[in-house]
């Protein structure tokens, strides 16, 4: 039959390009030597030069080209500034013992002079604009803000603001500065413990292969349920108005393997779907959601354990009275085994509670974008609450349940008596938890600031050709986008830096209860003396009767 017959009846693609094959499709390769056979007599030139211009026009095919270049020259070179990130985070750390209450003075002091500066800023503006005379009285009332700069009134706000801002700072500084020093103290224990006990940085890893596993198999389980049942196929034609297919049996069910022996010559064989029969396929959305929450579980858990088998590790250094030496040999493992034997129950129970917690935001955004066009502005205020107090709702609960996870670790106590006894101990010591929390968030900020942002200078000044006089097998790679490889080195050593800090924020919590249930349990008596360092002790003006060689108390 002739071309155009071929082509009409489906039996020869209409359009033939020059491909390869790659990841199992076929992609379009315009520039690869390709011919058609004479016998088609089809032009393909036309399509072939149309998709070339097209990929030349966005650049795509270049672009991939030199972005793989550009990997493959400068990959090593990455692996050495996420080496750097890894040696400054593990260094801002371990020094944090010797410069934490310089750090903490330096930064206080940095906040306390940005708010002078803005009042004396304020101050300057506002006197301009008085002597001006331009006032909100003659402005007005308008919806181009920028134009308020330009008063004097909103410069006066922001000065009182700023004002009182300092005047808070300067009198909790004052207030609170014991709690300050105990902050500080911590702080340097939390480096002190994390240098004895250097594997518990790397624990991390295994959360995350652990979180990659549990993700992987939800993924294919989900991919089974969906393709589960028979698979089903009808008769179909495109255009039934076509001589010898008006009495086609169009949506009856057919066997793509047996030949089509009817007189429709558009009559295919196509695939519908699979069967929705059974049991199981009747319940394929309840299953499909109890997978969901079985992923919101195992991940929960696998986060739960990570900091219950974390809080384990840093306890055991609290309460070993003389140290280093009644720390265990191995403190990260045998945390981790007694957290899989004693402690999997109520782990899960604290990650089921905060897994339905997140279902149900899940399910409060689901219907939230359902109904988005439709909501008048009522509704959308009550959704709006409802997901603000879900929100609140799940802060509080991952704050309960990490708290709750170093007491087990500490105690071996169940689920909701642990989270009740820590729960009642912070609120019994709530300046403490609020200065530690604050002071340890700006620490960490800054920890962060100075990993990631020295690797990026470094970077930046590496890759860009700006360092000089290196050596020959220093040199840097010739790159089309040098801001690539500075791009990937600052994402990775953000996530170093977060992985090795999140390591020290649960080191600080988990001594910050020791050290509060130390401070309730005990009396400095040789019957019950005090666990806490000698900084804590001087700190609190208090002391041990216990002496220093005697025998070690077990807690």
């Amino acid at each position: 039959m002739i071309v155009e017959e071929s082509l009409q009846k489906g039996l020869c693609p209409r359009l033939l390009l020059p491909s390869t094959p790659a990841l199992g499709r076929c992609f379009p390769l315009p520039n690869i030597n390709f011919t058609l056979p004479e016998d088609l007599r089809i032009n393909n030139t036309t399509v072939s030069n149309g998709i070339s211009g097209l990929l030349d026009s966005i650049n795509a095919r270049d672009v991939s080209v030199k972005i793989f270049e550009d990997f493959a020259q400068s990959w090593y070179w990455i692996l050495v500034a996420l080496g750097v990130a890894l040696a400054l985070s593990l260094l801002f750390i371990l020094l944090l013992r010797l410069v934490a209450a310089p750090l903490v003075l330096l930064l206080i002091v940095g906040v306390l002079a940005v708010l002078a500066y803005g009042i004396y800023h304020c101050w300057q503006q506002y006197q301009v604009f008085r002597d001006k005379g331009a006032s909100i009285t003659q402005l007005g009332f308008t919806t181009n803000f920028s134009a308020y700069q330009s008063v004097k009134e909103t410069w006066l706000a922001a000065l009182i603001v700023l004002a009182v801002l300092e005047g808070i700072l300067l009198l909790m500084l004052i207030f609170l500065r014991q709690r300050i020093r105990i902050a500080i103290a911590l702080l340097k224990e939390a480096s002190r413990a994390v240098g004895q006990m250097m594997s518990t940085m790397f624990y991390p890893l295994v959360t995350f292969v652990l979180l990659v596993i549990c993700i992987g198999y939800w993924a294919v389980t989900a991919l089974y349920l969906a393709t589960s049942g028979q698979p089903q196929y009808i008769y179909w034609a495109s255009n039934t108005s076509t001589p010898g297919c008006e009495n086609v049996p169009v949506n009856m069910t057919c066997d793509p393997m047996a030949p089509l022996n009817s007189s429709c010559p558009n009559l295919k064989c196509v695939f519908k779907g699979y069967s929705t029969t059974g049991l199981a396929q009747r319940s394929l959305f309840n299953l499909q959601i109890y997978g969901v929450l079985g992923l919101f579980w195992t991940v929960n858990w696998v986060l739960a354990l990570g900091q219950c088998v974390l809080a384990g590790a840093f306890a055991s250094f609290y309460w070993a009275f003389h140290k280093p030496r009644d720390i265990p040999t191995f403190p990260l493992s045998s945390a981790f085994i007694r957290t899989l034997r004693y402690h999997t129950g109520s782990l899960a129970f604290g990650a089921l509670i905060l897994s339905l917690v997140q279902i149900a935001r899940v399910i409060l955004e689901y219907i939230d974008h359902k109904l988005r066009g439709s909501q008048n502005p009522v509704a959308r205020c009550i959704i709006c609450c409802f997901k603000c107090c879900l929100w609140c709702l799940e802060k509080f609960i991952k704050f309960l349940n990490r708290n709750a996870y170093i007491m087990i670790a500490i105690y071996g106590k169940n689920f909701c008596v642990s989270a009740k006894n820590a729960f009642m101990l912070l609120m019994r010591n709530v300046l403490r938890v609020v200065v530690l929390d604050k002071v340890t968030d700006l620490l960490l900020f800054f920890g962060k600031l100075l990993v990631v942002g020295g690797v990026g200078v470094l970077s930046f000044f590496f890759f860009s050709g700006r360092i000089k006089g290196l050596g020959k097998d220093f040199e840097n790679p010739n790159l089309n986008y040098y801001w690539l490889p500075i791009m990937t080195s600052i994402m990775g050593a953000y996530v170093i830096a977060s992985g090795f800090f999140s390591v020290f924020g649960m080191c600080v919590d988990t001594l910050f209860l020791c050290f509060l249930e130390d401070l309730e349990r005990n009396d400095g008596s040789q019957e019950r003396p005090y666990y806490m360092p000698k900084a804590l002790l001087k700190i609190l003006g208090k002391k041990n009767e216990a002496p220093t060689g005697g025998k070690t108390r077990k807690k």
